[in-house]
């Protein structure tokens, strides 16, 4: 039985996603879980694995195109399968995964017309195309299906000059969109670097952000760029932009004697054949406190605050590529040695780029440790949507007053950074409060 491979959900708040490149090409043998392509999500480039064992064929998605998500890239044949025509349903892109369209009689009429046009179009390419009462067969597709471009394009050239496209027919990614919505952006007036003159996230960022002024005396022919930025680097730079200019930030400092966490570090390294970080420890400590604080374990999506049940905590690494953020799934209820497992296993595979969609999916909380960078205390930027991030900075020893008495003391400097649209400062107090208890305490873990 033939199996589709189909883009999956890449974030809680993403639409669509890009196809970096294929690993395996038109007819070739893959087996079920083996990578089959590169997808860049809203976090970082990850690897598709096969859903099943068997030939790899109907790639219709190209490199460098983004694809909505729930649509059919490909499809597995089985051993003893042959080839489908291009009329059958293994062939036929997949229905969006969005309530709004399915079930909706408009969107089924359309797919309709396209089923009976022979044509091979995606759902919205065909809703567009019927609501101007176009023939697909007329449509030039620009890669081996209609997309929603190709219709936008086919308008437009049917139209005069003088016609005015409504806005919402100017071709742009649902992501760019929303951005250029949130920064009163006309999509008109940004130049559009995607498929069909689509306007694209990174097309909105440039609209945005001012051209630097020419310094007087300065020979331009000399300024060169450093080199040419990764698409990790340039998802990092499009997301904390995103974070940092819709996102109402506000910190918390807070100042914590090290002694207690330092000792328990010790005892457990004695007993682990695992290296054990101060990450690992912060991980257990992070987690434990929001099960008690559920209001930090949140995120603000659509003027809404959603409440995690689970507790997933992201852990921010520094790759040569750029800033990856992956989860440790369920780290309240795991082990020190099993979050250093974890911890160690994830870090590799981000420094290697083999980072897997679950291994930087649904993170609830996360944690910034540039403690081993000599860093005193830093404010992290959000990842959105998520409510809060906590930053650590190194152990230091600083004098400090124990009952009145002037000591030198191993502290460590926390910074809690907050959306002030999903917690206050009250809440967030509290939370960091339990935090600090924990590590001045850890037997406090046990309770």
């Amino acid at each position: 039985m033939a199996t589709n491979v189909i883009l999956p959900a890449l974030g809680m708040a993403q639409d669509t996603g890009k196809i970096v490149r294929w690993l395996k090409t038109e007819g070739e043998e893959i087996v079920k879980g083996e990578p089959v392509a590169e997808i860049e999500t809203d976090k970082a480039t990850v690897e598709l694995e096969a859903p099943a064992s068997g030939r790899l064929v109907n790639i219709l998605a190209r490199e460098g195109v983004e694809v909505p998500v729930g649509h059919v890239i490909a499809t597995i044949l089985a051993a003893d399968e042959l080839p489908q025509g291009e009329n059958t349903p293994a062939s036929q892109p997949a229905t969006r995964i969005n309530p709004s369209i399915n079930g909706n009689s408009e969107a089924q009429a359309a797919a309709g017309i396209a089923r009976s046009t022979g044509a091979l179009a995606s759902p919205l390419a065909a809703r567009i195309a019927a609501e101007h009462h176009l023939d697909l067969t007329e449509v030039k597709a620009a890669g081996r299906r209609i997309q929603k471009a190709d219709v936008l394009s086919h308008i437009q050239q049917q139209q005069a000059p003088t016609t005015e496209i409504r806005p919402r027919l100017l071709p742009a990614s649902p992501k760019a969109r929303r951005l250029a919505n949130e920064r009163n952006l006309k999509l008109k007036n940004i130049m559009g670097s995607g498929p069909g003159g689509a306007v694209l996230t990174a097309d909105v960022l440039a609209a945005t952000v001012p051209a630097t002024p020419d310094i007087a005396g300065t020979d331009p022919g000399l300024e060169q760029p450093l080199s040419s930025i990764s698409t990790t680097w340039r998802i990092m730079a499009e997301r904390t932009t995103q974070s940092w200019t819709t996102t109402p930030h506000f910190y918390l400092v807070r100042e914590v004697n090290a002694s207690r966490l330092i000792t328990w570090r010790e005892h457990i390294q004695q007993r682990s054949s695992t290296r054990i970080t101060y990450t690992d420890l912060l991980v257990k400590i992070v987690a434990t406190a929001l099960r008690d604080h559920p209001r930090l374990n949140v995120s603000w999506q659509n003027g809404t605050i959603i409440q995690h049940q689970e507790i997933h905590i992201g852990l921010a690494v520094a790759t040569q590529d750029g800033l990856v953020v992956p989860v440790i799934h369920l780290a309240d209820t795991l082990t020190i040695q099993r979050i250093a497992q974890e911890r160690a296993a994830l870090a590799a595979k981000a420094q290697a780029g083999k980072l897997r969609l679950p291994d930087i999916s649904n993170g609830t909380f996360t944690i910034s440790n540039l403690g081993m960078y000599g860093v005193d205390a830093f404010n992290a930027v959000i990842n959105a949507p998520q409510a809060a991030i906590l930053a650590a900075g190194r152990i230091a020893e600083r004098v400090v007053a124990v009952r009145g008495q002037a000591t030198v003391q191993p502290m460590m400097t926390f910074t809690l950074t907050c959306d002030h649209r999903a917690t206050d400062g009250a809440g967030a107090a509290q939370f960091l409060d339990s935090v600090a208890i924990l590590i001045e305490e850890p037997l406090g873990l046990l309770g």
